[in-house]
C-alpha cells in the first residue's frame, strides 16, 4: 500500500493528523493537473490554479465522512470537486450582480470574441450530466480527462481499466458529447 493510500484510510478512520500529512504529499500533483485544466480557460480567468487546488481539497476533507478506497479514488474525488468548482464559478460569473453577460475588454484588444468560455463549460456540464445518466464510469473518464487534463494512460491507471478500454470509451464520450453539444446549440440552449 502506497503512502497516500494509508494515510487515506487513517482519515477515513478518524485520524485528524493524518490530514495534514496528506496535503504535502498531493499537492504538487493536484496543483499540476488544476493548472493543466485552467490553462485551458480563456485568458482573464480569475480562479488561479493555487485556489482551485485549495478549495477542492478543502471540500474533499471538509465534507465529513469521507471514504476513498485508493490513490486513483481520491483523484476522481478531486476532478469532481475541481469540476464542480469551475461550474460554480462560471455560473457566478453569468449572474447579473456579477457582470451577467458585460465582456471585460482589454483596451489592447481589438476585437471581442463571440463566444464565452463560461457558457462552454456550462453547456460540457449538462451534457455530461447526461452522459452520467447514460454511463456513469465514460462521464467519470471524461472527468479526468477534460476538467482534469490527464493523460490516457493515467484515466486508465485512476479507473481501473485498459488503456485500450478508456481510449474506446474516450472516442465514445467524444463523439456522444459532440452530438449532445450540436443538438443544444440547434436547439438554441
Amino acid at each position: 500500500m502506497n503512502e497516500v493510500t494509508r494515510i487515506l484510510r487513517a482519515i477515513e478512520d478518524g485520524d485528524r493528523n493524518a490530514a495534514d500529512q496528506l496535503l504535502p504529499l498531493v499537492y504538487d500533483e493536484l496543483r499540476k493537473l488544476a493548472a493543466q485544466r485552467l490553462a485551458q480557460e480563456r485568458p482573464g480567468q480569475t480562479l488561479q490554479a493555487t485556489a482551485l487546488v485549495h478549495d477542492a481539497y478543502l471540500r474533499l476533507l471538509g465534507g465529513g465522512d469521507v471514504e476513498w478506497n485508493n490513490r486513483g479514488h481520491f483523484f476522481a474525488a478531486a476532478a469532481e470537486a475541481m469540476r464542480r468548482i469551475l461550474v460554480e464559478n462560471a455560473r457566478r460569473k453569468g449572474r447579473i450582480k456579477h457582470g451577467g453577460d458585460f465582456k471585460r475588454i482589454e483596451l489592447s484588444d481589438i476585437a471581442l470574441e463571440s463566444d464565452s468560455a463560461a457558457d462552454e463549460l456550462l453547456a460540457v456540464n449538462d451534457a455530461l450530466a447526461r452522459l452520467e445518466m447514460v454511463d456513469p464510469a465514460v462521464a467519470s473518464l471524461v472527468k479526468l480527462r477534460y476538467f482534469v487534463g490527464l493523460s490516457m494512460p493515467d484515466v486508465a491507471e485512476t479507473l481501473g481499466m485498459s488503456l485500450r478500454t478508456a481510449e474506446r470509451s474516450w472516442t465514445f464520450a467524444r463523439t456522444w458529447l459532440k452530438r449532445e453539444l450540436s443538438r443544444g446549440m440547434a436547439d438554441g440552449s
